[in-house]
Parts: structure tokens; C-alpha cells; sequence
């Protein structure tokens, strides 16, 4: 059976969240009546997590003070304390008792995403690395030239832009901890090279549902105004 483990990255300063991050740590900036990271780990433990390992470095004191030891959502909260910032990746080098495949991801997004979904097709599918993926519309405001050879090859007048990015939520096997280097800076974009540069299998599963990355002030208004109206999408139960 796997167990339904999930490790939040919360060590950042948060300076993209500048001035509300002066304060406090990003974690702890409210959505709402509630900070940032308890509307995930109110999600996690909806969903059935009953072990949650978070990250901490900048004002971890703080942070491990206010979730304690999980018992008040009814799973266990353990801390894995980075003496310097490792980034998004380094600091599972740290965590010694990690299961077989786990969930991993950033404290300071607001999504509808089925982390437990997410686990299952990733266990199920074998592979190393599941990226949870969200796809993004760039309107494109200049005509685009298209060249080869110095000669306009192709031209497109204001087209439209559609991408997959990252959610910042990521399924896991154990086996990823063989590329990431100890006490090092290492972060998602350098276990992605290392990854493919391995000819490693990385799944990508589209999410169709709501993601928003609270990384800037902008962001964060937003997320408080889509959590308030749609609090029930957010928190179940």
C-alpha cells in the first residue's frame, strides 16, 4: 500500500511577495481567514495524507509554531530544517525516511487539483517524475516574423500562445534522490536536465481544473478574492 506522503517546500523568504512577506514567512500569508499553506494542508489531509514533511528554513520557528504537529487536521507534520537554501529539490536530500513515491510541491499555490489522483497514476505509470501541468494563453500583441536564411519564411498577425507550465505540484519516486546532489542549491529546472540528460522517463498530466502560483502581490489579490467566492471548490468537507 502507498503511503500517502506529501513534502511542502516552505523555506523561501517569499521576496516576489514583498511587502506582506515583511512580517511574516510566505506559508503564513492569509488567503481569507486562512494562511496560504493551511489551505493546502487542509487539502492534503481531505484527500486522505496522513504524513506531511514541510521544508523550513526562513523563519522556520515561526512556521513549525503555528502547524505543530498536525494533530489539529488529523495527519502528523514533521519539519526538515535547511541550514542554507537548497531551492525546490535540495532539501529531499535531507529527508532520510522518504517512502517510494511521494508527492512534492510548493506552499504558495491556491489549485482544485486531486493530489491523491495524482499519486495513483503516478505509482501506477513506473516512472521517476510526474509534472503537474497547467496550460497557459499568451495573447501575442505584434504581427510575428518567422525567418530562414534572411528571407520571411512565415508570418502571424497577433497569434495566440498556448503552453504547458508547471503547477508546482510534483509526483515522486525515491529514486530521484540519486540525481540531486548533497547540501547543494538544486532546484526543479536542474533535476528536469539531469532527468532527461539520464533519458528518464518524466510524465506530464494536465490539470484542467484552477491553479493560480501566489508568487507576486497581483497574484495574491486575486487568490484572495477567488478563494473567498469559491471556498467550497477550495475546501471540502
Amino acid at each position: 500500500m502507498v503511503e500517502k506522503c506529501a513534502v511542502i517546500m516552505a523555506g523561501g523568504k517569499g521576496t516576489r511577495l514583498a511587502p506582506y512577506t515583511i512580517s511574516m514567512p510566505k506559508p503564513l500569508v492569509p488567503v481569507g481567514q486562512f494562511p496560504i499553506m493551511e489551505i493546502v494542508i487542509r487539502q492534503l489531509a481531505w484527500y486522505g495524507f496522513t504524513r506531511i514533511i514541510i521544508a523550513v528554513n526562513h523563519q522556520a520557528e515561526l512556521i513549525r509554531t503555528f502547524f505543530g504537529d498536525g494533530t489539529k487536521y488529523g495527519l502528523n507534520i514533521e519539519y526538515s530544517l535547511e541550514k542554507e537554501p537548497l531551492s525546490t529539490m535540495g532539501p529531499l536530500r535531507l529527508m532520510n525516511d522518504l517512502p517510494g513515491d511521494f508527492i512534492v510541491m510548493n506552499s504558495d499555490i491556491l489549485t482544485d487539483l486531486d493530489y491523491i489522483r495524482l499519486l495513483d497514476d503516478h505509482v501506477r505509470s513506473g516512472r521517476i517524475f510526474t509534472v503537474s501541468s497547467y496550460k497557459r494563453v499568451q495573447d501575442i500583441e505584434y504581427g510575428v516574423l518567422y525567418e530562414q536564411e534572411g528571407l520571411l519564411a512565415k508570418f502571424e498577425e497577433k497569434p495566440r500562445l498556448k503552453y504547458l507550465v508547471s503547477m508546482g505540484v510534483y509526483a515522486a519516486s525515491k529514486r530521484i534522490l540519486a540525481y540531486i546532489p548533497e547540501n547543494t542549491f538544486f532546484g526543479f529546472d536542474m533535476l528536469m536536465t539531469e532527468l532527461l540528460k539520464s533519458n528518464e522517463k518524466v510524465g506530464l498530466r494536465e490539470h484542467e481544473g484552477y491553479w493560480l502560483d501566489i508568487g507576486r502581490p497581483d497574484d495574491y489579490q486575486m487568490a484572495t478574492d477567488v478563494f473567498e467566492t469559491n471556498k467550497g471548490v477550495f475546501l471540502k468537507g
